[in-house]
């Protein structure tokens, strides 16, 4: 595992960990998602967008300013970054400091606009998506299976 430079121009450091996506948004699949059937998941396109839990309402969670909020509140350690659409990934070992102007996110570049970061233990998610109406999102495990109220 290699350090890559700084995220932005914050003082955190990362690690390239190549070929971890698929597992990493395997892993969230359990962590955020398992209280959905296979044909939940296909009603609302799971598999082509992972953040669709979020914007279909199937997952309590924070959206817009509440979820930067959440993340920023939230007690960061040991976490991973990494996208939709690509198997690039990264560990932050010290997350602690970690926040949203960090994070490596392009909105508009076809594979960094849908970002997840998730802590190392699958406790909570921030989300970042490609769509400027849709996101971001804060979803926490514990509160995954209900749904949220319009």
């Amino acid at each position: 595992m290699r350090e890559k430079k700084q995220l932005s121009k914050s003082t955190i450091k990362f690690y390239e960990i190549p070929k971890w996506g698929r597992y990493l948004r395997g892993k969230w699949e359990a962590s955020f998602a398992s209280h959905l059937s296979t044909v939940e998941k296909e009603a609302i396109y799971f598999k082509s967008f992972l953040w669709h839990l979020c914007s279909w309402e199937k997952v309590d969670c924070y959206e817009k300013h509440d979820a930067i909020k959440m993340f920023e509140r939230q007690e960061k350690m040991k976490c991973t970054i990494f996208y939709e659409h690509t198997e690039e990934a990264y560990l932050i070992d010290n997350a602690k400091n970690l926040s949203v102007k960090d994070l490596p996110h392009d909105q508009f570049h076809m594979y960094y606009g849908d970002m997840y970061v998730m802590d190392w233990n699958g406790q909570w998610t921030f989300i970042m998506t490609h769509e400027s109406e849709c996101g971001p999102y804060f979803i926490n495990a514990s509160r995954k299976s209900k749904k949220r109220s319009k």
